[in-house]
């Protein structure tokens, strides 16, 4: 009887929980010490941030050397409502209302990230990402399963072809922590999988030949769940495509579990280069010393760091909120790249805003922060319509000359627009004619000015 697809995944998700870890072994004597990382521990090099002050609240029995040990983290992931209720107090009605939503959402959140949660703060933005909510199943018949329609855009199990020249790799669907917001929180349901080396190999053969493709995206779940030594048998066999000029790695270790980014993984990825990271902190409480430390390993190692932050309702939905965390970002050397709307997804409508929530986020940055802190704000459209850029509107008014303007403060000004030059090249004699003064310039050669009108009420 041949074995069901299910239980292949099933196997090969143990099979991969089981590589990702096997690094931990002794008696290998080359294997760098888990969670060891190049950058000096002394307490006046950290960079700011917070520090995890609750784990001695939560975890004070644990040593350094497991607490630093991300396989250690990852082996003792919190997965049940009996172990929170432990750690969070929750009361016996709220221990009932999350069992029911992990039947059908799943709770899994690192000790690391746990050790973030103010406990005596209900509305922590920590909490609220790694926490479920009982909302998640009295509005979950709100929104879609898949909203992209990432599957319409599946060409062979796994890889996603929406744009000419991107793929999207989705790997396995285990992830160290399950964000509350998520766009794959369908996969939850379908129990821990991860692709085959037949079904990489047929991915791979599909971008081998199609030649237009040149960025490849590798996500998951999370890629960087697999072992280091499996995580390389696929890039290596990715950076051997011609065609393929850069490789994306999606990922939230850095932020829930910054202790994976160490330096056997950086001296891996720093071989197969150009690899761009695109990582996803919500909320300045997020920057820690440790989350620091490991985007530092990763910049170090030759890997620009990207972050991709979501919009999410009483978490990071005012402007305050995320010029604190972009700030932050900078100052450990991480670009905002996007702020997304949260998508249209099943089981994540409490954590929705409204669209004009974050074009007024963007507005009151603009002008009270430097312009590399402010990401763009897009809407990743249903039904595989892609990114659309939603940005305040500055432009009041325009004709055949001139454009009216709004800038950050409200003040309106005049700016001349330049004509199209649709004629050929004039001569020098049409320039300058003959017997004529050549003192003042043609009008166009004049330089471009700003007229200052009045200022908005």
């Amino acid at each position: 009887m041949k074995t069901s697809l299910a239980k292949l995944r099933s196997q090969a998700a143990h099979e991969s929980e089981e590589c990702c870890l096997e690094t931990c072994s002794d008696s290998d004597p080359e294997e760098h010490p888990p969670g060891k990382c190049s950058v000096s521990a002394d307490p006046e090099e950290e960079p700011p941030g917070k520090i995890a002050t609750t784990r001695y609240r939560f975890f004070g029995d644990i040593p350094d050397n497991l607490w630093n040990d991300w396989k250690w983290q990852f082996r003792n992931r919190i997965n049940r409502v009996e172990q929170l209720a432990k750690l969070l107090s929750l009361s016996t009605e709220e221990q009932a209302q999350l069992k029911l939503v992990t039947m059908r959402y799943p709770l899994s959140v690192t000790p690391y990230y746990l050790s973030l949660i103010d406990p005596d703060a209900p509305d922590d933005p920590i909490g609220k990402q790694a926490v479920p909510s009982p909302m998640e199943m009295t509005m979950g018949s709100m929104g879609l399963e898949d909203p992209l329609d990432e599957k319409g855009d599946t060409v062979v199990p796994g890889l996603v072809h929406r744009y000419s020249d991107r793929a999207l790799l989705v790997l396995t669907d285990i992830c160290p922590m399950f964000c509350r917001h998520c766009t794959r929180k369908r996969e939850w349901q379908n129990g821990s999988w991860v692709q085959s080396p037949a079904e990489v190999e047929a991915m791979l053969a599909y971008i081998r030949r199609h030649k237009a493709i040149r960025d490849v995206i590798i996500s998951g779940g999370d890629p960087l769940t697999l072992s280091t030594r499996r995580l390389e048998s696929i890039i290596s066999r990715i950076r051997d495509i011609r065609h393929v000029e850069i490789i994306r790695i999606g990922t939230r270790f850095p932020v829930v579990l910054p202790q994976r980014i160490d330096n056997e993984l950086c001296s891996m990825l720093a071989k197969y280069g150009p690899i761009w990271i695109n990582t996803h902190f919500n909320h300045v409480h997020e920057i820690t010393p440790e989350a620091a430390r490991a985007c530092d390993n990763l910049l170090r190692s030759g890997l620009p760091v990207n972050n991709q932050t979501v919009l999410l309702r009483g978490i990071n939905d005012s402007v305050e909120d995320q010029i604190k965390l972009c700030n932050g970002l900078l100052r450990i050397k991480v670009r905002p790249y996007y702020l997304f709307q949260t998508d249209e997804v099943q089981g994540t409508e409490h954590l929705r805003t409204p669209v004009e929530t974050g074009i007024r986020i963007i507005e009151g940055m603009r002008g009270h922060t430097s312009g590399l802190a402010i990401p763009t704000f897009v809407i990743d459209l249903p039904q595989s319509g892609g990114k659309v850029p939603v940005q305040p509107d500055y432009v009041l008014g325009q004709t055949d000359g001139e454009l009216v303007l709004r800038n950050y403060r409200g003040d309106i000004y005049h700016y001349r627009n330049p004509v199209t030059l649709e004629c050929a090249e004039p001569s020098a004699e049409e320039l300058c004619p003959a017997g004529k003064a050549t003192a003042n310039p043609p009008r166009e050669a004049l330089p471009v000015r700003v007229r200052r009108r009045s200022k908005c009420g």
